[in-house]
């Protein structure tokens, strides 16, 4: 959206709230100029997912990280969405998306009140400028027990799951559950494999009721939640047992954070983890439609 945005802990927001303000050093910027078009089944996901394989989960320490080029129209608001809520997980304090028409159109959509477009300066400094390529990103997956670990699809080899989730901040958008919906459509969870779809909000949770989504999810033999953070944090519903592997939409793969400590998340975009959900095994898309 073009504005700076970064997660603070319980003390921070209660002297935000209590003061109007808070305290920060100003970050650090790296830049990356962005090119070419997506794949298809290739999303924002991936995208991020490449970054953080490239720089590492603290290539970006306390860094913003300022995505923006001519090739930006190629993004969508989700795929935007994603990226940026991602950026801490390179260790940035925020990720940052250059204004452009699609942005506009997104935020008159969103609000009624007159908002202020920032740019980057002419004379802008970064410590580093990325090109990152979209046409040259395939599938991307982080294996346990880093997002850094990541590995693309000639890579995988054969993984054989026990679950997944799409949904979460990162992926539970209601062009991922349209995703979900297309290629479960008419097909059936894998045998021995547990497949649970949380839309972010209420608002997309009744969307996808409206569109029929639900009924294929549920068909498809899903479990639909309310919407949680659940299992992404180990909280409930899908927590993983001893030595169980997970295909998930959501953003960290630590050592437990799903579960008992010897489970293993791989972190996917929705159209990998639903694809995973048919098979019962880590896959792409194509491996199923």
């Amino acid at each position: 959206m073009g504005a700076f945005s970064t997660g603070v802990g319980s003390t921070d927001m209660a002297i935000g709230m209590a003061k109007g303000e808070a305290w920060f050093k100003v970050p650090g910027a790296l830049r990356f100029e962005l090119k070419g078009k997506l794949r298809e089944h290739v999303s924002g996901k991936d995208v991020i997912l490449h970054i953080i394989g490239k720089i590492g989960v603290d290539g970006a320490l306390y860094k913003s990280m300022e995505f923006g080029g001519e090739w930006l129209k190629n993004l969508t608001m989700d795929d935007r969405l994603c990226i940026a809520n991602m950026a801490i997980e390179a260790g940035a304090k925020n990720g940052i998306f250059e204004v452009d028409d699609i942005t506009i159109d997104y935020a008159k959509g969103c609000t009624s009140k007159e908002f202020r477009i920032y740019t980057p300066d002419k004379d802008a400094h970064y410590e580093r400028v990325f090109e990152i390529n979209l046409d040259s990103i395939d599938h991307t997956v982080a294996f346990p027990h880093l997002p850094e670990n990541t590995k693309e699809r000639s890579q995988w080899g054969e993984v054989k799951i026990d679950q997944v989730v799409i949904g979460s901040c990162t992926n539970g958008r209601l062009s991922d559950m349209e995703v979900a919906d297309k290629i479960l459509k008419d097909k059936k969870i894998a045998k021995n494999t547990r497949c649970i779809i949380i839309p972010a909000t209420q608002n997309i949770y009744l969307e996808c009721i409206n569109r029929g989504y639900l009924e294929t999810f549920i068909k498809a033999g899903a479990v639909v939640s309310t919407p949680t953070c659940g299992p992404c944090l180990g909280g409930y519903m899908g927590i993983l047992a001893a030595n169980e592997k997970c295909v998930a939409t959501t953003n960290r793969n630590f050592v437990g954070r799903m579960g008992y400590t010897t489970s293993e998340v791989y972190l996917a975009s929705p159209e990998v983890a639903a694809a995973s959900a048919v098979k019962g095994m880590l896959c792409a898309p194509i491996d199923v439609m």
